[in-house]
């Protein structure tokens, strides 16, 4: 009896990954994270007309041991206005799912503190290391460290 009791448990058991991949939680890890304003064009600067200039500064690209993480930030006045993470680790489901999730709270986390002092997203140490690396690549670049 103990034995069906556990078996019932076990078969019956939800992890979180097959809830996320359900839900969709791989669709937006196949082109390059970008945050909520418009996306850059991957050119050195541009201006605006009515706030100033504003510059897109790539970062250096950090190796990790699942593939490259770059970050690319856009800053008008001395203030990041977009992040887009052009490389990150993408070559399998399990990458896809890890970072469709992780790479929006990282990219959030930078518009709100303005500097690479943020949080690392706990089960994405590794997409998260990449990311502070690049991400002060490019704060260096842009002035703003």
């Amino acid at each position: 009896m103990s034995t069906l009791t556990v078996l019932v448990l076990l078969f019956g058991y939800h992890t979180s990954t097959s809830s996320q991949a359900a839900a969709g939680g791989q669709s937006s890890a196949v082109a390059p994270v970008q945050s909520g304003s418009d996306a850059t064009s991957g050119t050195a600067s541009s201006g605006t007309a009515s706030s100033g200039t504003s510059s897109t500064v790539t970062g250096d690209e950090a190796s990790t041991r699942w593939g490259p993480v770059q970050v690319e930030l856009t800053v008008a006045n001395g203030t990041i206005t977009d992040v887009s993470v052009v490389q990150y680790p993408n070559g399998n489901g399990k990458d896809q799912q890890i970072n469709a999730r992780a790479l929006p709270v990282l990219i959030q986390e930078t518009l709100d503190a303005q500097n690479a002092t943020i949080d690392m997203v706990s089960g994405a140490t590794v997409t998260s290391e990449g990311y502070l690396e690049s991400l002060q690549s490019a704060l260096d670049k842009a002035g703003l460290s």
